[in-house]
């Protein structure tokens, strides 16, 4: 069976490793979100300027229609960080699933300050945080702590995935 999934959280979260492990651990694709930006958003990115709706909306787009017309597993990496970009990837992509990383906001910053040839500052993680709209209630949705191993939370998101095949 094909699963789509989306791995998301603030920057430094560890998204990207946990979705690369999991598309691995599933035999499936694995789908880098920052890789899909626009440009025009890299370079606010670059230069310190937060993303703002607009600058997401056609980014939101384009990913959830690589999801959707992905005709195997695939597992996407992305901030996600409101309701609507959740609902905005849903559109596109039937039984969607996502596996949000909790992180404090110190810990969050202090892992993006340690990265080098990344164009997302450290000076913007508060600023997904202020965005951040925790997915809590919503369908098929697993939270995990980002302060446990890639292999505990590797572990669990194979074990929910398999109970919702």
């Amino acid at each position: 069976m094909a699963h789509k999934v989306v791995v998301m959280g603030v920057s430094g979260s560890g998204k990207s490793t946990l979705a690369l492990r999991l598309a691995q651990a599933l035999n499936g694709s694995f789908i880098e979100g920052d890789d899909h930006h626009l440009e025009t958003s890299r370079d606010k990115m670059r230069r310190g300027i937060a993303l703002c709706d607009r600058d997401r909306e056609p980014w939101l787009d384009l990913l959830s229609t690589r999801m959707g017309g992905h005709s195997g597993t695939a597992v996407l990496s992305c901030s996600a960080l409101k309701r609507s970009y959740r609902a905005r990837l849903r559109s596109g992509v039937d039984n969607l699933r996502f596996v949000f990383l909790e992180i404090a906001l110190p810990a969050a910053v202090a892992r993006v300050s340690q990265r080098r040839e990344h164009e997302f500052p450290a000076s913007l993680v508060e600023d997904q945080f202020a965005a951040l709209e925790p997915p809590e209630g919503e369908a098929n949705v697993l939270c995990l702590s980002a302060e446990q191993t890639v292999e505990h939370n590797l572990e669990k998101a194979i074990e929910w995935i398999g109970t919702r095949a």
